[in-house]
């Protein structure tokens, strides 16, 4: 039976910094745009929120998660999901059709037999499998179906949040909802750029065919012989197919109320990487959403030289870097990775096999007593954060990304240096002032 138990009420060193950060809040709200009738956010207050505004704190958000894998990611996308859990969001998990039934059964089983996820009931699996090529545009159709059951499925979620096996988050969902509940709720992280540099010419101006979107086998792409021009009714942009987009923004990408939405699906249909492009040309080519963009996908990463093409596997080697970062997420990780235990141990105290715990787990004062509830004697209220220390390192991250020198001038401009690439290392010189 779940137990409802007084609202978490932070200690006297958490004001300082809460006030700091509500303050940024009330700053970039001020100047920000309001988005369009159609796009405009509405926040819904329920008792827990009140509860929330009488202590000065503003209400809580919620994610809703997309974890992706394939053959043999089963392990990974359950410790992920133990790791990125929390009863306030949603998780939709969808292994390919490379995985085999008998995967996709078997994360199913653990969800359906889970006592914590049996209780919040907030995660679901995808039972009919799509195909996910590296190059076509499976991957963004597939999203694009993820997208469309959390809008009806899960009705009152603000951020979008696509992981695949691979990532691993650096902070505890308690903090990361802290964080993002001072954060006006029409930003979107979406990493861009205007320079697509070899993209150009095999994705713009060359005409791809992908037979994973009509075969239930993978192969190769081919190639037309005919060549198209740049588009000339809209600007392209390139970035990270991670992102953490709204739901308002979202509701027009699938809805669709102005045609730009399905012309770029149509179009990006026959470009490589078209998930690397899709979100980020429509968001800057739409008046009532191109001011909302962060440049900053949230993940740290660390590319292989030559060619920056693909991430290269983090080991305990770039621990201290990804810390400094202030990034909430990671990629890339083999499976279990010793990093990803000192990242449990040390940033998420998380046990082995377990959920990272926050406000909404009473603790046993036993740490080494498991009961059908795993490490808690009772469930707390699941609206309820108790940010930690980890926290700091994501509010500092943010207030740079939204200061006045970063936000507006790295809002879909013409051409820069996607700001993802060089974060980790301008997050250290500013953590060293």
């Amino acid at each position: 039976m779940k137990k409802n138990h007084n609202p978490y009420y932070p200690d006297r060193k958490w004001l300082m910094p809460l006030a700091v950060f509500f303050l940024l809040f009330l700053i970039v709200t001020s100047v920000y745009p309001k988005s369009s009738s159609h796009g405009a956010t509405r926040v819904v207050l329920d008792s827990n929120d009140n509860e929330r505004l009488e202590l000065g704190l503003p209400p809580l958000p919620r994610f809703a998660y997309l974890i992706s894998g394939t053959k043999g990611d089963g392990g990974s996308m359950r410790r992920l999901l133990q790791a990125a859990y929390h009863p306030r969001n949603y998780y939709l998990l969808h292994l390919d059709l490379e995985a085999s039934d008998s995967e996709r059964l078997e994360l199913a089983k653990y969800v359906k037999s889970e006592s914590v996820l049996r209780e919040f009931r907030n995660v679901m699996v995808v039972g009919k499998a799509n195909l996910i090529t590296d190059k076509g545009p499976t991957m963004i159709a597939s999203t694009l179906q993820a997208i469309a059951i959390l809008l009806n499925r899960a009705k009152d979620w603000d951020w979008f949040i696509n992981l695949s096996a691979s990532d691993y988050p650096l902070v505890s969902q308690d903090d990361l909802l802290h964080v993002f509940s001072f954060l006006p709720r029409d930003l979107n992280f979406v990493e861009h750029s205007s320079n697509l540099g070899w993209k150009e010419d095999l994705g713009a101006k060359t005409i791809m065919i992908d037979p994973g979107l009509y075969h239930a086998k993978k192969s190769g792409v081919f190639w037309a012989k005919e060549r198209r021009s740049i588009p000339s009714s809209f600007k392209l942009f390139t970035g990270s197919s991670w992102v953490v987009l709204t739901k308002p923004f979202l509701e027009f990408c699938i809805w669709g109320w102005d045609n730009l939405p399905r012309t770029l699906l149509m179009y990006y249909t026959n470009f490589l990487s078209s998930s690397e492009g899709y979100f980020h040309t429509i968001i800057c080519n739409h008046k009532d959403y191109q001011n909302t963009t962060v440049n900053q996908d949230l993940h740290y990463m660390k590319w292989d030289n030559p060619p920056n093409q693909h991430p290269i596997n983090l080991t305990s080697e770039h621990f201290i870097d990804m810390v400094q970062s202030g990034l909430p997420f990671a990629r890339s990780f083999a499976e279990n990775s010793s990093v990803l235990n000192r990242i449990d141990e040390e940033l998420l105290k998380r046990a082995k096999g377990q959920f990272t715990l926050g406000a909404w787990c009473v603790r046993n004062s036993n740490s080494n007593s498991i009961s059908e509830k795993g490490p808690c004697v009772a469930y707390g209220n699941p609206h309820d954060v108790k940010p930690t220390s980890s926290s700091k390192r994501v509010e500092k991250l943010m207030m740079k990304l939204l200061d006045h020198e970063n936000f507006r001038p790295r809002q879909c401009s013409l051409s820069h240096q996607p700001w993802g690439r060089v974060i980790p290392l301008y997050s250290k010189l500013m953590l060293n002032i």
